[in-house]
């Protein structure tokens, strides 16, 4: 087993025994920093026209994916040139910066500790935290369904697709990923300000995606199985709902987690005020409750940790 494999599985071991370091310096929330000065640049020297918007979306683009790909590179080079084994010890820690499943689950199931508590505007306000909708008139029971939503999309984003890239490429190819997925959440939008400018970002974070996220769809429903959830239920739900979703990856694993826990995601939800009318995904078996938070989370975490394993089983053989 080579040194990639032990990296990402020790970054994998650090990011569920630490989770984000709230309280460090974070490479993703330099990439971020980084779009958001480079974006002030380039539309100060493109045309405000479409076209003009939509070049300098590209330029923009191009920039982040050099840069979040050629530094990781550059300074394992050059630990490398020091120590193979100090060059291992920092790709280990890059990996562990790359991962988010630990941040996934302790955000959820801070919405989760107010549902128990019945404290409905702590749970608003915990859910406001991860979803993108308006949540100050959801329901306890809308509350949950956002919270669940979550961890479902962001089981492929957030973990598999960061480990699939992680496994093929190390930590370079896996900052790659995350400084494409990065500019997809800050600028990959359909408003105004976005149409055009955002417009390539958000394509090619479909593209990188769309292998990873059908990977993760399965992979759920052979993890529903296991952990003794629904999974023949989740199967079903899987091939007839995954492409309920203006995006051609989100309802991957949405419909699989849906399945398995026998409850109905997605549909319609408010966004700065304004209603946006979506199709379901699932069936409505149950009344969705707080409690599946943790059961969305325990699906999320044997996702990974099949996913993991079935990356590493093919680098290999590849490699």
């Amino acid at each position: 087993m080579n040194t990639t494999i032990w990296a990402v599985f020790l970054g994998f071991a650090l990011d569920q025994l630490l989770g984000d370091p709230y309280h460090f310096p974070h490479p993703v929330r330099w990439i971020g920093s980084l779009i958001q000065v480079l974006e002030k640049y380039f539309r100060r020297i493109f045309p405000k026209t479409p076209q003009g918007e939509y070049f300098a979306g590209i330029s923009l683009m191009l920039c982040v994916c050099v840069v979040s790909f050629c530094i990781p590179a550059i300074l394992l080079a050059l630990l490398g040139l020091v120590s193979h084994w100090l060059s291992f010890a920092m790709e280990v820690v890059l990996c562990y910066y790359i991962l988010a499943a630990r941040s996934l689950q302790k955000e959820s199931m801070k919405v989760y500790d107010k549902l128990e508590e019945n404290d409905l505007a702590g749970a608003r306000k915990a859910v406001s935290m991860i979803v993108g909708r308006d949540t100050e008139n959801l329901t306890a029971s809308q509350v949950a369904k956002a919270a669940v939503e979550t961890v479902a999309e962001n089981t492929s984003d957030g973990v598999v697709a960061p480990l699939f890239f992680m496994m093929l490429g190390g930590a370079p190819l896996g900052f790659l990923y995350k400084g494409i997925n990065t500019m997809d959440s800050m600028i990959g939008y359909k408003n105004k300000r976005y149409l055009h400018f955002g417009k390539a970002a958000a394509k090619l974070d479909d593209a990188v995606n769309y292998i990873p996220a059908r990977i993760s769809g399965l992979l759920m429903v052979l993890s529903a199985y296991l952990i003794r959830l629904d999974g023949k239920n989740a199967w079903k739900i899987f091939k007839r709902d995954r492409r309920n979703h203006a995006s051609p990856n989100s309802a991957q694993t949405e419909a699989a987690c849906a399945g398995a826990l026998r409850v109905q995601l997605a549909g319609d939800a408010y966004y700065f005020g304004e209603l946006y009318h979506k199709p379901t995904i699932g069936d409505a078996l149950r009344p969705i409750e707080h409690e599946d938070i943790p059961r969305a989370n325990n699906l999320m975490l044997a996702t990974s940790l099949i996913s993991m394993l079935l990356f590493a089983l093919i680098h290999s053989l590849i490699y």
